[in-house]
């Protein structure tokens, strides 16, 4: 992998080149190495059955594992990100992967709730390295395909989601919690693949212009401010409603149609596949039709399906989470990258702030999801969510940043 890397390093590094060719490579390896950290992540997620009964956990108590390791990576990627815009870390991806590597061996042997926690806030602080810079990756590595770079980028870490629950099934939740340790292997070799991203990253041309070339100004001051909030409103919809999936949907599932625990991971499964084909259209979607229509699409398109899941028999709810899955998914490369534009010249610290606050958003909606479950019933949590989309008409006041500059 490093020869093939250094290759494209080198095809990559004329600084003259206005613009430069997409390095696949790259974009294949932090594509992989997003799947192997996810797939950890969501395994995590998918065997809250198995701790709730463990440690005889409240839905509350669930909640707060997600906040835990949610609020860790969401308050530290934006401070991650800005500070790598100014001095860049080629080989702080590998280190962050060690940090993940440490919480999910802890898990595989804690004993009680607070330890659980502790090692939730380890894998959140790998991830709040990992998103900001490999996000950063993806962009230098776009030949402008801004679009484009992000999806594939995103693809590999929806894919990973929605492999944790499958893993979880046929691996820990017949194995036991020590089975946990065993991908610690998918750690290592996401380490050693990083290792030679970091290689790759400290060639390219913007390491040693540590604040890069600004392509454009940025708008005014009051337009920024404006479409940062609707974008903040934007994503605080699409996670709380994705917070109600990936922490509830398996017992959603149980409660209302007596499915087996491993039968709702599958369906869980099913749904995350389904984010991850919604993934890769978004972007180069985008990078035609401009971004803001995608997020009209993806956002508010989405209301329907979402208003009508709470109401369907089994067989629905899987065809209608898959569109759910699918149209929600686009939305969030679309919002990264018309971010950036906003923001020239600080691609680190909005890919930090925006990874930061979806999984922030991310934690709080478990944990508040999780007491209105404890309150009321999982099924009123769906009913509830349901609307969430329905900010999505918010889109209407994001300035048209992209036909102002044309699309890259």
């Amino acid at each position: 992998m490093e020869t093939s890397l250094d290759k494209n390093a080198l095809a990559a590094a004329p600084a003259a080149a206005k613009v430069q060719r997409t390095v696949y490579s790259v974009l294949g390896a932090i594509s992989f190495s997003h799947l192997l950290n996810d797939m950890i992540q969501s395994l995590i997620l998918a065997i809250y059955p198995m701790f709730k009964d463990d440690f005889s956990l409240s839905f509350g108590q669930i909640g707060l594992i997600t906040l835990t390791y949610q609020i860790t990576a969401s308050l530290l990627q934006p401070l991650v990100g800005s500070y790598t815009d100014k001095h860049p870390k080629p080989y702080s991806l590998p280190v962050g992967m060690g940090f993940t590597l440490a919480g999910l061996l802890l898990l595989s042997v804690a004993p009680n709730f607070g330890v659980l926690l502790v090692a939730a806030a380890l894998v959140g602080c790998g991830s709040s390295v990992f998103h900001p810079e490999s996000s950063r990756v993806a962009r230098m590595a776009s030949g402008g395909r801004h679009g484009l770079a992000q999806s594939l980028f995103q693809v590999g870490g929806n894919a990973g989601s929605s492999l944790g629950p499958l893993l979880a099934a046929l691996i820990v939740i017949p194995h036991g919690q020590r089975s946990i340790a065993w991908f610690s292997a998918a750690a290592l070799v996401a380490i050693v693949v990083l290792t030679q991203i970091g290689r790759w990253y400290k060639r390219h041309p913007s390491v040693r212009k540590a604040r890069g070339q600004i392509a454009h100004a940025a708008p005014p001051r009051n337009e920024v401010m404006l479409a940062m909030s609707v974008l903040v409103l934007l994503v605080f919809s699409k996670y709380f409603y994705l917070a109600s999936i990936n922490s509830y949907f398996t017992f959603y599932l149980i409660d209302k149609f007596h499915l087996s625990v491993q039968a709702a991971q599958i369906h869980l499964f099913v749904f995350l596949a389904a984010v991850a084909a919604g993934t890769v259209i978004g972007g180069p979607i985008g990078d035609r039709i401009g971004r803001k229509y995608v997020i009209w699409v993806s956002i508010l398109g989405v209301a329907p399906f979402t208003l009508l899941l709470p109401y369907a028999n089994l067989f629905w709810t899987g065809v209608l989470t898959i569109v759910i899955g699918v149209v929600l998914a686009s939305a969030f490369s679309a919002i990264l990258v018309y971010a950036q534009e906003l923001i020239p010249g600080k691609v680190g610290m909005v890919a930090g702030l925006f990874f930061g606050f979806a999984f922030g958003l991310g934690g709080v909606g478990a944990a508040v999801l999780g007491q209105l479950a404890d309150a009321t019933s999982i099924g009123f949590v769906y009913k509830v969510c349901s609307f969430l989309p329905l900010i999505g008409v918010l889109t209407v006041l994001l300035p048209d940043v992209e036909g102002k500059r044309g699309r890259g």
